[in-house]
């Protein structure tokens, strides 16, 4: 069967505690965002790829899509996938497309947004978020990630520079985030670099 332009999904949250009933909402999905999904869940594994679509159900996030499940060519979905967005560690990073950043510990994932962090206090000149972009000459490029459409920059912290960004945290607008900062055990900084839709 060839690959369609988009699926019929049914789409529900697997965040719902087990007593809770969650609405299943129905609707078309261009075929590239599901092949996105499943490329996060299965990496750039074509047969894993095509096992998911036979198999019609896919967790990501908090979501569970499941559809009509059918056998496609291997050639055919190759090709798909060879026309997403690949990684490229040659891209440079780029701060104004930067949309949030995380504090990645062994027990820690700490998302903040942009706007959050750019917020100033009263009376203070730099925003935590300018703290964060000049430790941003150290970052690697760390891959892409299909399913926020985005470059991922990994930036490993020493012991001085951890302590460094949970003291500039004090910069923050919100006093909760900060606390919660300063409370983390986080090792890196992960800065998420959104592509130009083309």
């Amino acid at each position: 069967m060839p690959l369609p332009p988009t699926i019929q999904v049914k789409l529900s949250s697997e965040a719902a505690e087990y007593v809770a009933l969650t609405p299943v909402v129905v609707r078309d999905l261009m075929f590239t965002e599901l092949l996105e999904h499943a490329v996060s869940a299965a990496g750039i594994d074509v047969e894993r790829v095509r096992d998911i679509l036979k198999r019609g159900s896919l967790v990501s996030g908090a979501s569970r899509f499941r559809w009509a499940g059918w056998e496609c060519d291997l050639a055919e979905l190759a090709e798909a996938i060879s026309a997403l967005p690949q990684p490229d560690p040659s891209r440079p990073f780029d701060a104004h497309r930067c949309s949030r950043v995380l504090l990645v510990g062994p027990a820690t994932r700490l998302e903040i947004g942009r706007e959050a962090a750019a917020e100033r206090r009263l009376f203070r000149r730099r925003s935590f978020w300018e703290e964060l972009l000049a430790a941003a000459p150290g970052l690697a490029y760390g891959g892409y990630l299909y399913k926020d459409r985005a470059d991922r920059y990994v930036l490993e912290l020493s012991e001085a520079a951890r302590e460094a960004l949970k003291e500039a945290s004090r910069l923050l607008r919100y006093e909760g985030l900060a606390r919660q900062i300063r409370a983390a055990r986080f090792e890196k900084v992960e800065f998420i670099v959104e592509r130009a839709r083309g």
